[in-house]
């Protein structure tokens, strides 16, 4: 039975790629927090170490269900304002597995005071295998059907420019480059994403904050208009001679809610266990029927570790924290 549902699952991947060419990006729910997988200008972050991880397990209850599991590490150098990240991307579903491993550059074309706008590049490989001994189909001599296993690598390439200031984010992204212009109709390659998002935040408040975001995904034929609400509740923390991360307003709770066209929900959560350390949790829920008795849970660590001599936050002239 358990191999019979891999073979489902797989067909189905086999299926939906031959409409929209290639394979989708993965599809993190906690992706507002780290816009790092998509648009590599994210990590022109401010003065920090930037650790984070990811892990989200699909269709609870079905063998061989989608796991993806995401990390990534940055840093910001003011110096030459520019920042170097490393990313790892495994994706399993069924008999296949997708391992994208990345190096992330961004440099911020224009530091103000109250504004920035960066340019980042992701580069690195994209491999995916198929391990056809996993099939048991109720035909053993389907000839349309190989037990073969396969395997493809090929060169990857991501580009993305994000605007920021005080109250509004906005952003822009293609992923796999090198697919643009392909007519491959191959399962084991990967199709080209295009990006586009906004985001409004108002950090002002001391003691709550909240934040709005509409994000497009276009990928081929399909595209997928995602809504996000988002709220921060903190405390505040005047600390003499504190690091960067430890003055101000600091954040305690977090909660939002998302809405993807594709008639899903997720329901954001996360704790800030140290001003150092965050933990976060997302829910899914399709609304589709024939999904919706299939739970998906997925799991987020945020650790920053301030540089010695770190900003770390910018301040604009009301000296309230801005940048994210």
């Amino acid at each position: 039975m358990r191999c019979r549902t891999i073979y489902a699952l797989t067909a189905i991947a086999l299926l939906s790629c031959l409409k929209t060419i290639g394979q989708a990006d993965i599809n993190m729910a906690t992706r507002w927090n780290n816009r790092a997988t998509y648009n590599p200008a994210f990590i022109g972050r401010p003065d920090y170490l930037y650790l984070y991880a990811n892990t989200r397990k699909q269709w609870i209850g079905v063998d061989g269900a989608p796991l993806v599991f995401n990390l990534q590490a940055s840093e910001y150098f003011d110096i030459i304002r520019s920042a170097i990240g490393l990313s790892f991307v495994s994706d399993k579903i069924g008999a296949t597995q997708t391992i994208n491993p990345m190096v992330s550059y961004a440099f911020r074309i224009a530091k103000k005071k109250k504004w920035e706008f960066s340019m980042g590049l992701s580069a690195g490989v994209f491999m995916r295998t198929l391990n056809g001994s996993l099939f048991e189909p109720d035909d053993v001599n389907d000839p349309s059907i190989s037990y073969a296993s396969e395997r493809t690598i090929d060169p990857d390439l991501n580009v993305g420019f994000e605007f920021q200031n005080t109250h509004f984010i906005y952003g822009i992204s293609s992923t796999h480059l090198f697919s643009i212009g392909k007519s491959n109709t191959s399962f084991l390659k990967n199709a080209n994403h295009r990006y586009a998002y906004a985001i409004y935040k108002n950090d002002n408040p001391e003691f709550i904050s909240y934040s709005m975001g509409i994000q497009v995904v276009n990928r081929s034929d399909l595209t997928i208009l995602e809504g996000n609400l988002s709220f921060r509740l903190k405390h505040l923390a005047r600390l003499i001679n504190a690091s960067p991360l430890l003055k101000g307003p600091k954040e305690s709770l977090d909660f939002g809610v998302t809405y993807r066209s594709s008639r899903q929900v997720s329901l954001l959560a996360g704790i800030m266990i140290t001003p150092y350390l965050r933990i976060g949790y997302a829910y899914d829920q399709s609304l589709f029927y024939s999904y919706s008795q299939n739970q998906t849970h997925e799991i987020m660590l945020e650790y920053r570790i301030p540089a010695r001599a770190a900003s770390t936050v910018y301040r604009c002239g009301s000296k309230e924290f801005w940048y994210h």
